[in-house]
């Protein structure tokens, strides 16, 4: 079996060099995937036979209308549920080979998610969200446990435009910034991987435009790989590369018109 590292604060090989030029070895590995759902005689298939290799770096957008897939696929790629065939490898590790708790840890040591909805604990400040997100991360924990490295949150903050708002809770941000500190929460764990699940459906256009654009500049300015899933192609055309789904499947693919923030 592949090994999963126990300690979290051991770094990611795909965030060992910042800016470096794509690896030949793939981060991101789907092999034949497929995912049926069951109720009583009914079956759907939800993915049919998905192949797909994402590089270290680099920014993929999966698009496609409701019903397409693509929000299932995103669970398979970051092991939030099981393929009904097929195999996952994340950074060198197969999911098929870890047990729930394997998988757990491999999710918070290498993987982080950016959601539609934001997800932030309404009681707890824009900071408070973000400790919290690295205490759950275990990197704090253990005999080589780090704190949180204020210095890369102010990097963070700046990059992510939300410097002077960390104080405030939620209800007192805008959607965009509410957003941003949902991604900064994501990136504070330097994670080899960001998966973004329609992370601009709520909002409008010009926090949409903003988000977007953060989403772009982390990618290029932290090296870390991204794979967004969004309905909307104009959206999808920041990334490098789109694969478009339909029925389950990937029926297209063509590159992005990613414009630098």
């Amino acid at each position: 079996m592949e090994n999963v590292p126990s300690d979290p604060s051991t770094p990611s090989p795909a965030l060992s060099s910042l800016g470096s030029s794509i690896s030949a070895s793939p981060i991101i590995v789907a092999e034949n995937l497929t995912k049926v759902y069951s109720s009583g005689r009914l079956k759907v298939s939800a993915v049919r036979g998905v192949s797909l290799t994402v590089q270290p770096g680099e920014f993929v957008a999966i698009v496609g209308p409701s019903g397409s897939g693509k929000s299932t696929l995103f669970y398979l790629l970051g092991g939030l549920t099981q393929a009904t065939s097929g195999r996952v490898i994340i950074d060198g590790v197969d999911f098929a080979t870890l047990d729930d708790g394997q998988r757990t840890r491999l999710r918070k040591h290498r993987i982080a998610f950016v959601f539609q909805k934001f997800n932030l604990l309404p009681t707890l400040s824009a900071m408070g969200n973000i400790e919290i997100a690295y205490a759950v991360s275990g990197r704090a924990s253990g005999p080589n446990g780090q704190p949180l490295d204020l210095k890369y949150l102010d990097h963070l903050s700046e990059l992510l435009s939300i410097q002077g708002r960390l104080d405030h809770r939620p209800s007192e941000l805008s959607g965009g910034e509410q957003q941003r500190v949902a991604i900064a929460r994501a990136l504070i764990t330097r994670p080899a991987i960001v998966l973004a699940d329609e992370p601009t459906g709520n909002l409008d256009t010009k926090n949409s435009d903003v988000v977007l654009a953060m989403l772009r500049k982390s990618n290029r300015d932290l090296g870390q790989t991204t794979l967004m899933i969004t309905h909307n192609p104009e959206a999808a055309a920041i990334a490098g590369r789109i694969l478009y789904m339909r029925d389950g499947e990937i029926v297209r693919e063509e590159k992005g018109t990613p414009h630098d923030a």
